[in-house]
């Protein structure tokens, strides 16, 4: 029998040298990475050994190059891809994909494009892919220190004219009052199927100046909403990816006011689901700085009220009335008669104000203020917007338990569960759970049990 020929393998230099700047020892990496790969459901037992054979070239099987990665850029505080580590070998070379804020046009939209179609094939390392909030404040320095595209006109592939960037916006505000109504876990294949199959073709396509910016806002927002939609079917890592993305392509768009909203609504209420306040404040104030002097009132309002979540998260309420009285100031100047604030800003109004302000007294243990700003934001939103008048009858009934008023609580979380039942929202059913987390405490009261009952049924 032939001997089976030896193959040399190369020392991993990168991985090396990434090791030592992140100061770590190979036991210490192993650790980070085993406790890494818990948190994705692995069952990981690398050891300083491994770290070793890994640095004479050795590739371990699977997601593990993913999960070294991610345990690197935690330690970093920065995105790390496989590509970096020495460990991109074809079918992991795409896990990088939409994570990159590209430095160049044709980069964003390969990047943009590739993530599209990753997503519509549910490529494995997206549904698994989990996210850390120092990777969302990195492609922010890149937004904030980076200047305007100086050109993104094309001149290959099928036209693209006006029309072409109107269809995308109408159908872009046709999928947001859906999502309104229903849900994400109803629109968001609609939307991923539409970017990959229509949208994708136009970004290739031959367009002259003004209309690829006009191309580019609006892919943003479309992108942007497709995110969202990702943080409500239970998909941060994901919707990490499609922000990132939507900031780039509100940089080609040359829209510095939309890439500071979705710094502020987008990265920053991801951030807070991720239980990292100190991120979701330098967030927004990064917005504020990036957009200042380029945004109305409005939008002002939003970016303050961002940053006054992050605060009241951090159980800061000095700052976090700073923030939320200079978020009232703001809306306050705006004038809503002159109808020319952007679209994306359109819709917050003293209701939505309202909820951002209810979520600071809530985390604040305000009960009687978390009471008043939530039925004040229900009295404003309209019917149409069912998740966040759900949201919004959860923050009230938290406040009633807060106040130990838990007969009522449970009125409105029936209330918040009834209008739940309509939609396909995990986002909703977050603020579900913790409710009745808070309703522990009085879990032998009738109240309780009757509402617990009721959800038991709702989930049958």
């Amino acid at each position: 029998m032939a001997a089976r020929p030896l193959v040399a393998r190369q020392p991993n230099e990168r991985l090396q040298a990434l090791i030592q700047e992140a100061g770590c020892s190979n036991a210490g990496l192993a650790r980070r990475v085993n406790m890494c790969g818990a948190e994705h459901g692995l069952d990981l037992r690398y050891d300083k050994t491994s770290v070793a054979r890994w640095l004479r070239g050795q590739q371990p099987r699977g997601r593990a190059p993913g999960i070294i990665a991610e345990a690197l850029g935690r330690k970093l505080g920065r995105t790390v891809t496989i590509e970096e580590i020495g460990m991109a070998n074809g079918k992991n070379l795409a896990s990088g994909v939409g994570l990159q804020f590209s430095p160049t046009v044709v980069g964003a939209i390969e990047q943009v494009c590739e993530l599209w179609r990753s997503d519509v094939g549910r490529r494995d390392f997206l549904a698994g892919s989990s996210v850390a909030a120092s990777a969302l404040v990195e492609p922010s320095r890149d937004w904030l220190i980076t200047g305007a595209d100086a050109q993104v006109a094309r001149s290959a592939g099928a036209r693209v004219g006006a029309s072409d960037v109107d269809a995308v916006r109408a159908t872009t505000e046709a999928l947001i009052e859906l999502d309104h109504r229903f849900g994400s876990g109803h629109v968001r294949p609609i939307v991923v199927h539409y970017l990959n199959s229509v949208v994708s073709g136009l970004l290739a396509g031959s367009y002259r100046e003004s209309v690829g910016r006009a191309l580019f806002a609006t892919v943003a927002r479309l992108t942007e909403l497709a995110g969202y939609m990702a943080v409500d079917t239970g998909q941060p890592g994901l919707a990490q990816r499609y922000y990132i993305q939507a900031l780039r392509l509100a940089q080609a768009a040359g829209d510095r006011g939309y890439g500071a909203y979705v710094l502020a609504a987008s990265m920053s209420h991801l951030a807070a689901q991720l239980g990292n306040p100190r991120e979701i404040a330098q967030l927004a104030r990064a917005a504020q700085e990036g957009a200042r002097g380029q945004v109305p009132p409005r939008a002002e309002a939003m970016f303050l009220a961002a940053e006054a979540r992050g605060h009241a998260l951090m159980g800061d309420a000095r700052a976090t009335q700073v923030a939320a009285g200079r978020a009232l100031g703001a809306l306050e100047r705006t004038d809503a008669a002159a109808g020319d604030d952007p679209a994306w800003i359109a819709h917050f109004d003293a209701a939505y104000l309202a909820d951002e302000l209810a979520h600071c007294h809530r985390d604040l243990g305000q009960a009687e203020a978390a009471g008043r700003r939530a039925e004040e934001a229900l009295d404003g939103l309209p019917e149409t917007k069912a998740r966040r008048r759900a949201i919004g009858l959860v923050l009230l009934a938290t406040s009633q338990v807060q106040r130990r008023e838990v007969e009522q609580a449970c009125h409105t979380g029936t209330r918040a569960v009834e209008l739940l039942d309509t939609l396909r929202s995990n986002r909703g059913a977050e603020y579900l759970d913790d409710f009745q987390q808070r309703l522990e405490p009085f879990r032998d009261e009738p109240a309780v049990c009757e509402f617990s009952a009721r959800l038991e049924i709702s989930a049958a």
